[in-house]
């Protein structure tokens, strides 16, 4: 069986008690798990050890939080307040677990999916999109990415051309595929909004009138105000576990599609403290 499984976020019981009702055997099934394995949950480092005992049997995409672990380790950015990432920063093979964290890939696709953490560009086909998520998983895997480091973050360029180079390229395909939740239908991005209110002007990403992937079946996290999307080729799976809400996995092999989730009330005493 192959399942797809929304955020972790270090909430490594409840993935665990996911595991358990999908009743997961890493010699015959397979997981992808879309982003955003670390942090906020109270379990990051153990998160990453069942991932990385599962081999080949886990896929696990790079998310925002992941990326702001390597930027924290980097010494680039203090740690924030609600930060839950002490015990892998603080861990003596650390540098192991960052560098299996950075040879994590941005975009796969799975049993006809085109898995992403955040989402795609109205302008990108699936072909672009895997193209260019493999551009930067060289770079992140690679020596120019501690150069490039110090400038990842910013909020532009905001819309994609294939004539971008250099630092700017890459920001705007890791904004894209790790941070886009909005976006005009003339495909600008928009990073201020989180919740589920469009700002003047912009659409959900996947709302966008004739995006170059319309039709193709997409799978992504990061966006937990929304909860879970099922439609026939969108399925949005951050649900929102670390908030205390659940943990998502689906099925998309074989025929049917079956969808699983697993509550998550332990988190509720740690956002109310």
């Amino acid at each position: 069986m192959i399942h797809l499984i929304g955020d972790l976020q270090g909430c490594c019981d409840a993935f665990d008690r996911l595991l358990a009702e999908l009743g997961f055997s890493p010699s015959r099934d397979r997981i992808v798990v879309l982003g955003d394995l670390v942090n906020r949950g109270p379990a990051s480092l153990q998160v990453l050890r069942r991932l990385r005992a599962f081999d080949g049997a886990a896929t696990c995409l790079l998310g925002n939080h992941d990326l702001h672990l390597l930027v924290v380790a980097a010494g680039l950015r203090r740690p924030h307040r609600s930060d839950t990432l002490g015990e892998i920063l603080d861990a003596r093979d650390r540098e192991a677990w960052l560098s299996w964290l950075r040879a994590q890939p941005l975009a796969v696709e799975e049993s006809g999916w085109l898995c992403v953490h955040a989402g795609v560009p109205p302008q990108w086909t699936r072909e672009d999109t895997l193209r260019l998520a493999a551009e930067v998983h060289e770079l992140v895997r690679g020596p120019e990415f501690a150069a490039f480091l110090p400038r990842m973050y910013g909020d532009e360029p905001s819309r994609w051309s294939e004539s971008l180079q250099g630092e700017e390229r890459w920001r705007f395909i890791i904004n894209a595929l790790t941070r886009m939740r909005y976006c005009s239908p003339n495909g600008e991005l928009e990073f201020a909004s989180k919740e589920t209110q469009a700002p003047p002007g912009y659409l959900p990403w996947f709302e966008v009138p004739g995006r170059a992937t319309r039709g193709e079946p997409i799978a992504f996290g990061h966006w937990s105000a929304l909860g879970l999307i099922d439609r026939p080729d969108l399925l949005g799976l951050d649900t929102g576990c670390v908030w205390g809400r659940q943990l998502t996995a689906v099925r998309v092999d074989g025929g049917r599609r079956e969808i699983v989730q697993i509550r998550c009330p332990e988190m509720l005493p740690l956002i109310a403290g």
